[in-house]
């Protein structure tokens, strides 16, 4: 299992549809991981309907602020690698270094990352 980290906000300045650029960035990789056989997430894609579902009213309330990056936190723990995509994000090196710290793998370009082991 690999997680795609890349800006969610980072340059946005919270515009709906930067957001919406970047999360489909994330999906695009996660799409090509998915493909050569591996299992991809992002933590938007856990976070945000939960952000939602909790009431969150916009990017960076209270909701978004108890939800978004724990999310990614507690993903991350279950993950084997990391893939980092993207411009600049603190969030996106913060799961970067905390993969780092776990000992797990961590990409910056696809093409790095090998094939998945076979069952």
């Amino acid at each position: 299992m690999i997680l795609v980290a890349g800006p969610y906000r980072s340059g946005t300045g919270d515009d709906p549809a930067k957001l919406a650029a970047n999360v489909a960035a994330m999906n695009r990789a996660a799409l090509v991981l998915f493909r050569a056989g591996h299992l991809p997430v992002t933590g938007e894609a856990l976070a945000l309907p939960l952000i939602e579902a909790g009431g969150g009213a916009h990017v960076g309330d209270a909701v978004f602020t108890e939800i978004f990056h724990p999310v990614a936190e507690r993903l991350l723990a279950r993950c084997d690698a990391v893939l980092r995509i993207g411009g600049a994000s603190a969030g996106a090196d913060m799961m970067v270094d905390q993969a780092r710290a776990q000992g797990k793998a961590v990409y910056t370009d696809i093409d790095d990352v090998p094939a998945p082991a076979t069952p």
